[in-house]
């Protein structure tokens, strides 16, 4: 499957289910999920209260059309992440290739132990939920990124700000973590090219699969 980037493609009409039909979905999935959520979202919160700092941390994301909105987690990392991470990047060659090439840690130092079984089961991403109801999401599209991040995409920069920005999506079901920042950007790209509701439906069903077999 070719990744590449096709701006006829790009340009193309948006089809009726990604205009319409796929908002539709995303609210009556998130609705009926709500539910669940809640309780599990309720007692995660508690359980990171109980140990200080704050349970939910709102970061500043840039959506659909360039508008930045808060994206909402769970919190995961210890709070003073920001110089845990500098001075490991610091002390450790290896981890700052990896956070280089992927912006991401396999082994990352912030991140808490109950924060690392929130992310694993993926309940850390369950508040936004609420930016899905908002309008400011949609459950499968481009991974919403902060507008640094969107400065290094490129032309595929277009594709990005075309979509919502979704919880779930491509390159979390193709490699998630083990991908470089260029694969992922390239997944999401060749997603908005390709969006309709049988790939959502694939991305939906693989995501619940991962989720369910603990592979975050």
């Amino acid at each position: 499957m070719s990744l590449s980037w096709d701006p006829v493609l790009a340009l193309a009409p948006a089809p009726l289910y990604a205009t319409r039909l796929k908002r539709l979905l995303d609210l009556c999935i998130a609705l009926a999920l709500l539910p669940l959520a809640l309780p599990l979202v309720a007692l995660a919160a508690a359980c990171i209260a109980a140990g200080g700092g704050a349970p939910f941390y709102g970061h500043v994301r840039i959506g659909r059309g360039g508008r930045a909105f808060r994206c909402w987690k769970l919190r995961t990392m210890r709070v003073d992440g920001d110089a845990i991470l500098a001075r490991h990047l610091a002390a450790d060659p290896a981890a700052r290739a990896e956070w280089q090439s992927t912006r991401k840690l396999r082994h990352d130092p912030r991140v808490t132990p109950l924060g690392h079984l929130f992310r694993v089961t993926s309940i850390d991403e369950l508040p936004q939920l609420l930016n899905v109801l908002r309008g400011e999401m949609s459950l499968v599209g481009p991974r919403p990124v902060t507008g640094a991040e969107l400065a290094r995409y490129g032309r595929d920069a277009e594709a990005y700000l075309a979509l919502l920005p979704g919880i779930t999506g491509a390159w979390q079901v193709a490699g998630r973590n083990a991908l470089t920042l260029t694969q992922r950007i390239a997944h999401d790209a060749d997603y908005a090219r390709r969006i309709s509701f049988r790939t959502d439906l694939a991305i939906l069903v693989r995501t619940g699969r991962a989720v369910l077999g603990g592979g975050g």
